[in-house]
């Protein structure tokens, strides 16, 4: 049982950081996405060159990869606690979870962003971007959720 459990928190690590980075990831494509559409805001342009200022600088893209960690840590392992004392496997629920998890950490660096109808855009990016990062850690975590152990089926005329 402890073992299990042990699998269960090593899953569920490696899972978020997967997620994080597809994240990350994901908001790029995004902002490459919408920037290509007409009458685009001139910042979504800006975040196209994003990725090739963090490959060109390997620290600087740590250090968004770990301030995104700080940022969604504390709700990721909320939602992560809720999935497994419950056993919820469905992947919408952790899409959801994801994009909650993603606008959550919006907010704490732009806290007047509801306030504000230009971080609109910015905020439904960031939790597009979490349902992504949701969808992944599914795959990786979630279809499996459940500190509980699957019961096993007896095969008959086995011991």
């Amino acid at each position: 049982m402890i073992g299990y459990v042990l699998k269960r928190i090593l899953m569920v690590l490696v899972g978020y950081l997967v997620a994080v980075l597809a994240g990350l990831i994901a908001v790029v494509v995004i902002y490459a996405i919408l920037s290509s559409l007409p009458n685009a805001p001139g910042y979504f342009e800006l975040m196209e060159l994003t990725p090739v200022a963090v490959l060109a600088v390997p620290p600087l893209g740590m250090f968004v990869y770990f301030l995104t960690i700080i940022l969604t840590g504390m709700q990721t392992l909320v939602f992560a606690l809720i999935t497994e004392l419950f056993s919820l496997r469905n992947f919408w629920l952790h899409m959801l979870f994801g994009a909650a998890a993603a606008a959550a950490g919006f907010m704490l660096i732009w806290p007047d962003a509801a306030d504000d109808p230009e971080r609109w855009a910015d905020m439904g990016i960031i939790a597009g971007a979490g349902l992504v990062a949701g969808l992944i850690y599914w795959l990786i975590a979630g279809r499996d959720a459940g500190f509980r152990q699957p019961l096993v089926k007896a095969v008959p005329g086995k011991a």
